[in-house]
């Protein structure tokens, strides 16, 4: 499960950029109890979600040129120059940087073979997100991606994950962890992407208490659902949505936190 022990190659970031950020505030503010703190006048108007005084993630406003609105995840490394040029010579793309980002850490944003975006994070004066795996904070990743060994054979080389499979009802899931960091540091998944034309994407999942009353609301808010909320059994109840802009993430109320 994702907490906050990082270990390189486990999720420690993530980010969402929104045409209008004033409004994504509005958004999660209300579906999750999230406050927006800016990062200061800096930081280009990028700022920090926080929930009881905890950052869970972080948001700035981006304009087309960026690309369509979605949220971003970023894997732990101790070294984000290495890990950009691991990810070229993988045949995936660095998009921007790597910077560091006012010696907090060092950033880069890259593509994966598939053309996926996902960041990476070497961690300065901060280390990552202060909350996981609890009510508001995002607790699982999932990439959908068109060819599964491909991606798994991509991660291993730029981020050392390793894969195993589970066999669920209809299939089998294929689980991605830290290497060599054992079963409990298991932190999401690859799955085939299932609709014609999608592009592939990480998929952020955030815990809660409710799930069917979260998609309730989160359509209330001008959100939408995506797949509807299903309870899949070992596991939880999930549903996956839609922010206002299009960003894409995913609810769960994991099986282990009933009672």
């Amino acid at each position: 499960m994702l907490s906050t022990d990082f270990v390189d190659g486990a999720p420690n970031w993530l980010d969402i950029g929104a045409p209008d950020i004033d409004g994504a505030r509005s958004f999660y503010g209300s579906l999750f109890g999230w406050r927006f703190e800016s990062a200061g006048p800096d930081a280009g108007g990028y700022g920090f979600f926080q929930l009881d005084g905890k950052t869970v993630a972080g948001g700035m406003r981006c304009g087309p040129e960026q690309g369509p609105p979605a949220w971003t995840l970023y894997f732990g490394t101790a070294n984000a120059a290495a890990t950009a040029r691991a990810a070229e010579q993988a045949h995936g793309k660095v998009l921007f940087g790597p910077v560091d980002v006012m010696g907090q850490g060092d950033m880069a944003v890259l593509g994966d073979r598939a053309g996926v975006r996902f960041g990476v994070w070497q961690p300065g004066r901060t280390r990552g997100v202060d909350l996981a795996s609890a009510p508001g904070a995002l607790c699982w990743a999932e990439l959908h991606t068109p060819d599964v060994a491909a991606a798994a054979a991509f991660y291993h080389r730029v981020l050392g994950l390793e894969t195993s499979g589970v066999s669920f009802p209809g299939g089998v899931y294929t689980c991605v962890s830290p290497a060599g960091a054992g079963k409990d540091a298991m932190f999401g998944g690859m799955v085939p992407l299932t609709r014609a034309g999608d592009e592939p994407y990480w998929l952020p999942y955030f815990e809660v208490g409710d799930t069917d009353a979260i998609a309730a609301e989160a359509r209330r808010l001008g959100g939408s659902v995506s797949a509807p909320a299903v309870t899949v059994e070992g596991v939880g109840r999930v549903a996956r949505l839609v922010d206002p802009y299009g960003a894409r993430f995913a609810v769960i109320r994991s099986e282990r936190t009933r009672g």
